[in-house]
């Protein structure tokens, strides 16, 4: 199960480096960096303008990890979709994390011996699956499509050339299965409801934040027509980006 807590896993080195980049070599600024931190808790350093592109200057040992990186990734271009909420970016960036390694993002939990390969998949076998194992497919129907969605548009675009779903698909399916995982009891034992809620609620305008990050940073050299098309097409209904 994915949970919201990408900034739990950001380490002592990291915490160091966001005040050294932030500090820019005056150690009158990083004093006062530390002293806001102790007082207002170092939520309020992830968010400062500029730490995302100064993260992509830190060289070597010096790097981020994929923990600080991801979650100061994500919430910079949420925000800048108007999406202000720190839980749906630490949840987001545990989602990449764990979603990257391995074949975990064909499976509703690490270890699991089905493996879903396509959208349609999660679907019918939610139609007859109840107790925990309905409620991880719910679940893993929101994680998959916002995976695919949000990170392979170029794929999808691809594919949607050979007949497969657009991604008005993807956002219809995974909000639904953010929404009905958001119902289910075990939603609420484990703390997930108001945040399954949230995605639901906001499914698209995620997606399009997903998709700046992507096109760059994880595939800045690729693209096409499609892409270029996407681009403009989110950006008249929802606003430019600002990389």
């Amino acid at each position: 199960m994915i949970f919201a807590n990408v900034r739990e896993r950001i380490t002592a080195a990291d915490r160091d480096l966001v005040l050294t980049l932030l500090a820019g070599g005056s150690t009158a600024r990083r004093a006062r960096l530390e002293a806001r931190a102790r007082a207002e808790g170092e939520d309020g350093l992830l968010d400062e303008d500029g730490l995302f592109a100064l993260l992509h200057t830190a060289p070597g040992i010096a790097a981020p990890s994929a923990s600080l990186y991801l979650y100061v990734a994500v919430r910079h271009h949420l925000r800048r979709l108007g999406i202000d909420d720190a839980t749906l970016s630490d949840y987001l960036g545990a989602l990449l994390l764990e979603f990257g390694l391995r074949d975990r993002a064909y499976r509703v939990a690490a270890i699991d011996d089905a493996r879903y390969g396509y959208v349609a998949d999660i679907v019918a076998d939610l139609e007859v699956a109840g107790g925990q194992r309905g409620f991880l497919l719910r679940a893993h129907l929101g994680n998959f499509s916002l995976w695919l969605a949000g990170v392979f548009p170029d794929h999808i675009a691809a594919r949607r050339a050979s007949g497969g779903p657009d991604l008005r698909y993807y956002e219809t399916l995974g909000a639904r299965g953010f929404q009905l995982a958001a119902e289910h009891r075990l939603a609420r034992e484990w703390g997930l409801d108001d945040v399954f809620d949230r995605l639901a609620e906001a499914f698209e305008p995620i997606r399009v934040g997903l998709n700046r990050l992507s096109d760059a940073c994880f595939f800045p050299g690729s693209g096409g027509p499609d892409r270029l098309l996407r681009q403009v097409s989110d950006q008249l209904r929802l606003g430019p980006g600002d990389n």
